[in-house]
């Protein structure tokens, strides 16, 4: 299957599937499909990124012939019905993240893919950022000496109305749909992360829209991440964040527009331009995976981690992103056809990465 092409269907046409349709038209030997349960505007989104066909119903998608994998762009509280669909059809599943509610529930998914003999991938561009990578390779080589203080700055406005706002459907609320993706940047920094802990700032009303997590890795250095969706930050968007060692800092804007590294050496650098989200970078190791039968850089393993320090967050700040009664979510979900959007946001495999002890 090395060179074979892949038909790709995206189920769910919002955000996510036009973020991922202008990826995935670029990549070579892959097929696109689009599917919704409002079947003009899976059609609509087949025209705009170039797709070979579309559906107006998720499970025709899946089992079309033409289709060798599925990208779950749907809200949270669908992917692990669809995903069991998707493997008892015989596909691949990438799946939008949060990826499922529970570690519990990734579990039971991850155990039907295996029994399938078919791949599971989850779709966090954060590791394959090129501002990741930079970081990953100064500390590992001890650029600042050795890391003792993480300040990471991820704060920003954002505006919901719409599924995010039903913790049924979104799983939790902004820490668990937005902030997973940073989590995974802290856990993948070239240090093993040991604990974690939250704090929700504010008093409780609803679902969280703030939160600030610590971490502890079993190097000795200790990590703050800060996440809003309701504190903007300068010039719509820039933040700055920061990695303190014995011999020096890293200093970078967290969306990854420059890296500065002050220690042994000094340099300034522009992390790729032209992947600077990591999207790129992501699916073409994931369909290298798949053609070449080898795991993916960013593995089960990883992806269960960050689901796992997310709910630990979550439970020592008080709050909470258990998974729902499944026919509360379920019936939910089926309200809105709109793709997951996890935040904006590459990675070379050959990297040495070191795992995570949680």
């Amino acid at each position: 299957m090395n060179n074979s092409r892949l038909g790709v269907a995206l189920l769910g046409c919002g955000f996510a599937s036009r973020l991922h349709g202008r990826t995935l038209k670029k990549l070579p030997g892959v097929d696109r499909f689009f599917a919704s349960r409002d079947a003009s505007r899976a059609s609509e989104y087949a025209r705009r990124f170039g797709g070979a066909g579309s559906f107006g119903d998720y499970q025709a998608a899946i089992e079309d012939p033409r289709v060798d994998v599925v990208l779950l762009a749907t809200p949270p509280a669908s992917h692990a019905e669809l995903a069991e669909a998707a493997f008892a059809a015989g596909k691949h599943v990438i799946v939008e993240k949060p990826p499922f509610l529970s570690v519990a529930e990734f579990d039971r998914v991850a155990g039907a893919a295996e029994r399938a003999g078919r791949r599971m991938f989850v779709a966090e561009n954060y590791f394959y950022k090129p501002l990741l990578r930079a970081i990953r390779s100064a500390v590992q080589e001890g650029a600042i000496g050795e890391v003792r203080i993480i300040d990471i700055n991820a704060l920003k406005q954002q505006r919901t109305g719409d599924w995010r706002d039903s913790q049924a459907v979104a799983g939790g609320g902004a820490f668990f749909e937005g902030g997973i993706h940073w989590v995974s940047f802290m856990a993948n920094l070239g240090l093993t992360v040991t604990d974690a802990r939250g704090f929700q700032p504010g008093p409780a009303r609803g679902v969280d829209r703030t939160m600030v997590a610590l971490f502890q890795y079993a190097e000795g250095a200790v990590g703050t991440l800060m996440y809003s969706w309701e504190i903007g930050s300068p010039m719509k968007g820039l933040r700055l964040s920061s990695i303190y060692g014995s011999e020096g800092a890293i200093t970078f804007e967290s969306n990854g527009l420059f890296l500065a590294v002050r220690g042994r050496k000094h340099r300034i650098s522009i992390p790729d331009p032209r992947d600077l989200l990591g999207y790129t970078a992501m699916f073409e190791d994931f369909f290298r995976s798949i053609r070449e039968d080898e795991p993916a850089a960013f593995d089960l393993d990883r992806a269960r981690c960050d689901l796992q320090l997310v709910e630990r967050i979550y439970e020592t700040s008080g709050g909470t992103s258990a998974e729902p009664d499944p026919e509360t979510a379920k019936a939910e979900a089926s309200r809105t056809s709109t793709g997951t959007a996890g935040e904006p946001a590459g990675h070379d495999p050959s990297s040495p990465v070191t795992g995570n002890a949680f």
